[in-house]
């Protein structure tokens, strides 16, 4: 029998239908004793890892450290950027850190956390 090779093999794969794939897939795996789906879980470690999650972050967390000096105008900033009352506003203000904003755009934590420190807090945006 001759050796086939990778093009060749692939030419072959495109003619099955994707149970007679599914069934090969099956039969592979018995008789080399391995799993298919090992090889796909496997995920890059270490700093490239680390360099794809920061890339792909397109959620953001506005979290208030602290209120400053100017704790009124940080909550109506707040209130502002919430749809929270006064007193709701007051307690996340005063239990400080709590996050202010969760899960939204990269734009919309920035011009928030800009807000947010032009009234005097101190922010992160996480």
């Amino acid at each position: 029998m001759a050796k086939l090779s990778q093009e060749e093999l692939l030419e072959q794969f495109e003619s099955l239908t994707l149970i007679e794939l599914s069934e090969f897939v099956k039969a592979f795996e018995e008789k080399f004793d391995v799993t298919a789906a090992a090889a796909v879980a496997a995920a890059p470690v270490g700093p490239v890892a680390a360099a794809e999650a920061v890339e792909e972050q397109d959620e953001f967390d506005v979290i208030l450290t602290g209120a400053g000096e100017k704790k009124i105008q940080v909550i109506k900033v707040v209130r502002e950027l919430t749809s929270l009352g006064l007193k709701e506003a007051k307690d996340l203000v005063d239990g400080a850190p709590k996050p202010v904003l969760e899960k939204v755009a990269k734009e919309a934590a920035e011009k928030a956390a800009e807000s947010l420190k032009g009234a005097g807090a101190s922010v992160e945006v996480k």
